[in-house]
């Protein structure tokens, strides 16, 4: 089958002649047809985007910060969650932006000489806490 296709004869032709769909042929000869793209076995796999809390004062820390672009558009994209008093930023990014926005709030934990507010150190603690949750990027 695989043959004949090569050879010219349509799918069609070929589902009729081997009594079955034209959609088992398409399946057959699938690494054949023009809009096939291989797959490397060796590629990751792509992240899907993962929604996260994250705390008010967290959201308001990093948007005073310089960030890349793509972690700029996550927080601008974010929904805005009322709590009480304070808020949440629903964040919509891949995991890998996630841990680059984690990454950007390690001020907030204080050190070299930068007193920490408490408040701050625990809701950086509580967006490190969602975020590891996701699974860790491979070797």
């Amino acid at each position: 089958m695989r043959t004949a296709y090569l050879e010219g004869r349509s799918i069609a032709a070929l589902a009729r002649e081997h009594g079955v769909s034209r959609g088992a042929i398409r399946t057959a000869a699938a690494d054949l047809l023009p809009d096939h793209t291989a797959i490397e076995e060796d590629a990751p796999a792509p992240e899907l985007p993962v929604t996260l809390d994250m705390p008010g004062k967290v959201a308001d820390f990093l948007l005073t910060t310089a960030l890349e672009p793509a972690e700029r558009t996550a927080l601008d994209q974010g929904m805005t969650v009322r709590r009480g008093q304070g808020y949440t930023l629903r964040v919509t990014a891949v995991p890998a932006v996630h841990r680059q926005l984690l990454a950007r709030c390690q001020p907030l934990d204080g050190g070299q000489g930068v007193p920490a507010v408490p408040a701050q150190r625990k809701a950086r603690r509580e967006y490190e806490n969602r975020v590891s949750t996701l699974v860790p990027p491979g070797p």
